[in-house]
């Protein structure tokens, strides 16, 4: 057993793609919700990691 499978794992809260027709319209705005916030929390860590590389760019350019 790996180190990976020794962790416990989140709950899929949803599946890209799976069938919908069942799920009530509240249970479907939770989603939303859900997924909206993951959308934010990788919006940031593009952001930071954009912020990273234009330090390191704007460090290294060379002189002129």
């Amino acid at each position: 057993m790996t180190f990976d499978e020794e962790r416990p794992r989140k709950p899929v809260i949803h599946e890209i793609g799976s069938d919908l027709s069942s799920v009530s319209a509240e249970e479907l705005r939770a989603r939303i919700a859900a997924l909206l916030e993951e959308i934010a929390r990788i919006e940031a860590e593009i952001a930071r990691k954009d912020a990273g590389k234009r330090a390191a760019d704007s460090f290294f350019r060379p002189k002129v």
